[in-house]
């Protein structure tokens, strides 16, 4: 093809797309109706994935609640149906099984329908040095927090093809963008996981079908008992995020179809700095913000205690 008007033409599109991301700063954007949609939630027994079950719950939509723990399962949705959810279907699914997440998904599309927005939110960290970290948890890392995810996108995404018509959301982290020590199987799991998201929303955009979104997320630590005894040094930089704040903010990102979401802001300049300034100069920025002591007194999730406070205040 012709150099210059290849050339022309994306100049012209790169130029329009910058426009349009400079004009959706400004200018909130338009969120969507998600009622009558089909919304399946993995990890939804606890944390973020119960938070968000309840946001959806006000919106009209069905939900589907996948945890391996049922007794959490049941009682997210519980609440869920207190605020509104009319339709709330709780499945015990170990999601790291790839058997069990196709015969559920069979289970879903016969009870319920094909599954229109999928959040794939479960996740577990080890929170070991890496030699420290025994072999199953290794791998017990990499199928919850990544290959979980392509059972569940294979087991509903063909329907969402069909009708080009859907929305994956991935719950990564900033540690599957910026590394950090102690987390090793965690972080190049979430690596893993951010690079599987950007690539489906890529191949999705080859495909044309551009009804089909994706919204791929990377919090820093929520205080979900997950990350417990994390510790931070500057809050006002990287704080401890709250449950309630994240799940908002991925609400807010779903409705709005942003494909990328970081939290906190700080996070963005953090991920482009990283590819500007030298490896030396990158660990001195890691000590500086607390990074190379922040995993010291983690002691990670001892048992469910969830707070009820800000889930059982009535949605927004």
């Amino acid at each position: 093809m012709n150099v210059m008007m290849d050339t022309a033409i994306f100049l012209g599109k790169f130029l329009y797309y910058f426009l349009e991301s400079v004009a959706f700063k400004i200018i909130p954007r338009k969120k969507k109706d998600v009622a009558g949609e089909i919304v399946l939630i993995t990890g939804a027994g606890s944390g973020l994935g119960r938070h968000l079950a309840i946001h959806f719950a006000c919106t009209g939509a069905t939900l589907v609640l996948w945890d391996i723990n049922q007794e959490s399962n049941l009682e997210t949705c519980r609440l869920a149906k207190e605020k509104g959810g009319m339709k709330v279907f709780a499945y015990e699914c170990d999601c790291s099984n790839r058997q069990e997440v196709y015969r559920l998904a069979d289970q879903v599309r016969k009870e319920v329908g094909d599954v229109s927005i999928l959040i794939n939110n479960a996740g577990i960290v080890t929170g070991k040095p890496f030699l420290d970290i025994p072999d199953h948890m290794v791998e017990r890392s990499f199928h919850v927090n990544v290959i979980s995810q392509f059972w569940t996108c294979k087991a509903f995404l063909p329907a969402m093809l069909q009708a080009n018509h859907g929305h994956l959301v991935f719950i990564s982290s900033i540690a599957g963008m910026v590394a950090t020590g102690k987390l090793s199987d965690y972080s190049a799991s979430k690596f893993a996981s951010f690079g599987f998201a950007e690539s489906l929303f890529i191949e999705f955009s080859l495909l044309n079908k551009t009804k089909i979104k994706s919204t791929i997320v990377c919090p820093y630590f929520i205080k979900t008992g997950m990350f417990e005894g994390c510790t931070t040094k500057y809050s006002f930089l990287l704080p401890l995020l709250e449950q309630e704040y994240v799940a908002q903010k991925i609400f807010n990102a779903i409705l709005e179809e942003q494909v990328y979401l970081l939290i906190p802001k700080f996070a963005y300049f953090a991920v482009v700095l990283k590819h500007l300034i030298s490896p030396k100069m990158m660990i001195v920025l890691g000590e500086y913000l607390g990074m190379d002591t922040c995993m010291d007194s983690f002691k990670g999730r001892v048992k469910e205690n969830e707070p009820q406070d800000e889930m059982e205040r009535k949605c927004q």
